[in-house]
């Protein structure tokens, strides 16, 4: 079964535009669903999907890849981010606003990348294809406004200067790994199939070998993953290894 895509943009030329750059980044693509507002988006999602989501723990049926745009005629993208909170799909934000103001509440809101429309074609493919390495897809403008806010923030001693931190993702900084070892995180607490996607990732396998060494889809094993790196309480592929190989499965 095809991997099914939901496209959230009130600009019909940006839509067909995103739908290009879709096809173009995945050979696995079924469908392509496109909605011009928050409305839309919620009739097609329907309307508890979120909880049905939360509630089954997957949904083969449903839209695995999700590009929502920040500025729709009926509200705004974050709230759509907050209401896919429970579902299974990968949540990218596709916009032009490059500013702290939309940046960090979208990640907040659990955006898993955030791309810039105004980037050629070749990069926004580029970028999306970063999701089966395992890689967070961000515009390359993005990703050097993450690193010089922290930066930034860590030489002065004064923090962010928009105001934003480490605390504001909803999440304090990770631990060191030994106080997590002791807190009583261990690799138990993953499933099997967890566990395997963990023994390849530390391996380094990109998640489009691991789906083909298992005989899933990619998208399966992204999700495994997010599982893996909540549970674990890590937050990269390095991490991860590391408490993999405390484990002896590496």
């Amino acid at each position: 079964m095809g991997v099914k895509v939901l496209i959230v943009e009130d600009n019909p030329v940006a839509r067909g535009f995103l739908s290009r750059v879709v096809r173009d980044s995945f050979s696995d693509i079924s469908a392509i669903t496109e909605a011009g507002d928050l409305d839309a988006a919620r009739r097609l999602l329907g309307h508890r999907s979120g909880q049905r989501a939360q509630a089954s723990g997957a949904d083969d049926d449903g839209y695995k890849l999700i590009l929502v745009d920040l500025e729709l005629p009926d509200g705004s993208g974050l709230e759509l981010l907050s209401e896919l909170a429970h579902y299974p799909a990968t949540r990218i934000v596709t916009t032009l606003y490059s500013d702290d103001e939309h940046l960090f509440p979208a990640l907040q809101r659990g955006a898993d990348g955030y791309l810039l429309k105004e980037d050629r074609f070749e990069v926004l493919v580029e970028e999306l294809q970063k999701i089966v390495r395992g890689q967070p897809p961000l515009s390359p403008a993005i990703a050097r406004r993450l690193l010089g806010h922290f930066r930034n923030g860590a030489s002065d001693g004064s923090g962010p200067v928009s105001g934003f931190g480490p605390s504001d993702f909803g999440t304090s900084r990770p631990a060191p790994l030994d106080a997590r070892r002791e807190a009583g995180t261990d690799c138990e607490r993953l499933t099997p199939r967890e566990n395997e996607v963990l023994t390849y990732l530390s391996k380094g396998f990109t998640i489009k070998e691991i789906a083909n060494l298992m005989g899933i889809k990619w998208f399966t094993v992204n999700d495994h993953i997010k599982s893996i790196y909540k549970k674990l309480n890590v937050s990269s592929r390095a991490e991860a290894a590391v408490l993999a190989s405390k484990q002896g499965l590496v």
